[in-house]
């Protein structure tokens, strides 16, 4: 039975969680939803303390009325039972029992609006002479009901005395609010007695039982109100907001031709125009930016075309030159040597300008065919041996074991795999160069590691820029144009790869 008792409370205590958690992500993402359990939860703790403060004046005000009614009729009846015991001369033991019995008899009939009930206890030496003893008007009450301390006061002093406590008055035994209030009495014969009233308070509980559940339900019925109101007003407030923020994110999605509906004037209509300016102002800006951008491109691409039969005049010229130098003066010869190297880098700078204008104009395509990925890598470490030999460096490929046929264009992975080894010679500060070569199913993929001196994260994510450079300072050692790691990126981009570079100082 416990088993199968625990396993929906196990089931429930798990959803408890999840819950939680839900209402803490709405919590957080939803403003509405916060605006309303602030709300609802502050107006229930000024319900609480209102109920709490109305609940215990009521009480207050029921119990005080009660007492003092109570207290009334009570010494009434005091005085009446005095009253009657002062007006006899019984003398035998029988008249005096006859004489109590009369006197409490009339507290049966002269009651206040309460239900009350008396129990009656000698005082004194002598008392029980009479032959009256203790005794209460009901069985289900005794002598031992009456508080030991209402007794000391009572029999300690005079005059009336009153104690609430809660008893059982009845044949059902469950104890109930009452009011008990005593005072003695005596005889003309020295005999003294304690008398105590027992009121009966059920009906003032009942009373208060039914103004706390009117409070509680209207209450309730209130925070319901107060919630509902709440949502209400935070949705009508919020719901521009919303359809602002909604907006603001389908703009920076690229949609620029969208925009907000405005509806009256106040504060979130001024918030949709001021949002519509905004918008209107970067969609207009990001046009020029793309005006201006195709106006870039398309004069690198006219100025790099229209250089290209000049330059190759140009090199043709030092070609010619650079051949008959042997037959110069020392000078012009190295004026031909620098002329000569020089032109044949403004080519290259050319070639990569053309390449990057085909990029940025979306007409670079890719001529594939299928190549061993790991004959491609060995080949062009052999193009770059020369580089290699003249810093004096060393290559260790790892994975040349492995042989994976790959559809590519060669020409352009060659040409990053070159840009990679001559940016690695480049900064390897005179230590070994590692290749790693690794392929699976769907990918392959080459990684280059140089031991210079390193770069920082910044530095990692800018190595792709344009003409960017680590260290303006730092001479280039094999030329270089500014321009090939930049290409080498799109080139594997055009392969639906990616190149990624990080590393760390020292």
């Amino acid at each position: 039975m416990a088993r199968h008792l625990t396993r929906p409370l196990r089931r429930v205590l798990g959803v408890v969680p999840a819950l939680w958690r839900a209402l803490r992500q709405r919590w957080r993402t939803s403003l509405q939803f916060s605006a309303v359990v602030v709300a609802t939860s502050l107006s229930l703790l000024a319900f609480l303390f209102a109920g709490s403060f109305l609940s215990t004046q009521i009480a207050s005000s029921l119990f005080r009325e009660s007492q003092s009614q109570a207290l009334e009729e009570s010494s009434k009846g005091f005085s009446d039972v005095q009253g009657i015991l002062n007006s006899s001369d019984a003398s035998s033991q029988a008249e005096i029992q006859k004489l109590i019995q009369s006197s409490l008899t009339i507290l049966e009939t002269h009651g206040a609006d309460a239900k009350r009930q008396w129990i009656l206890i000698p005082v004194g030496a002598g008392s029980d002479q009479a032959g009256v003893g203790a005794q209460a008007q009901n069985r289900w009450m005794s002598p031992s009901s009456v508080p030991q301390d209402l007794q000391e006061e009572v029999t300690g002093g005079d005059g009336v005395f009153w104690k609430s406590a809660s008893l059982p008055v009845d044949e059902h035994g469950t104890p109930v609010p009452v009011l008990i209030v005593g005072s003695t009495v005596h005889l003309n014969q020295g005999y003294r007695y304690a008398l105590y009233l027992v009121y009966d308070l059920s009906s003032s509980q009942q009373t208060l039982d039914y103004i706390q559940f009117v409070i509680t339900v209207g209450f309730a019925i209130l925070l319901v109100f107060v919630a509902t109101i709440v949502w209400w007003v935070t949705r009508s407030v919020i719901r521009p907001i919303s359809q602002t923020a909604a907006a603001a994110e389908r703009l920076a999605d690229g949609d620029l031709d969208d925009r907000v509906v405005i509806r009256g004037e106040n504060e979130a209509a001024v918030l949709g125009a001021s949002f519509n300016e905004m918008a209107d102002s970067i969609q207009h800006q990001i046009e020029q930016l793309e005006t201006l951008s195709k106006m870039q491109q398309r004069f690198v691409s006219d100025v790099s075309h229209e250089l290209r039969t000049p330059l190759t005049t140009v090199k043709m010229a030092a070609e010619l030159l650079y051949d008959g130098r042997e037959r110069m003066e020392p000078s012009f010869q190295r004026s031909t040597e620098l002329m000569y190297h020089q032109v044949d880098r403004f080519e290259s700078l050319l070639a990569d300008l053309l390449e990057i204008s085909r990029f940025d104009a979306g007409s670079a395509t890719l001529d594939v065919s299928t190549v061993d990925l790991a004959d491609l890598v060995e080949d062009t470490i052999e193009s770059v041996r020369p580089h290699l030999d003249r810093a004096g460096l060393t290559v260790r490929l790892h994975g040349e074991q492995l042989r994976c046929a790959v559809q590519m264009d060669p020409r352009r992975i060659e040409r990053v795999l070159r840009n990679l080894l001559v940016n690695a010679i480049e900064h390897s500060e005179g230590r070994p160069l590692d290749i790693w070569l690794a392929a699976g199913t769907h990918d392959a993929a080459v990684a280059v590691r140089d031991h210079g001196i390193g770069m920082t994260a910044e530095q990692s994510q800018r190595v792709f820029d344009r003409f960017w450079r680590a260290d303006p300072s730092r001479k280039r050692t094999l030329g270089g144009t500014g321009l090939g790691l930049s290409i080498a990126a799109e080139d594997v981009r055009l392969h639906g790869g990616r190149l990624e570079a990080w590393g760390e100082p020292g």
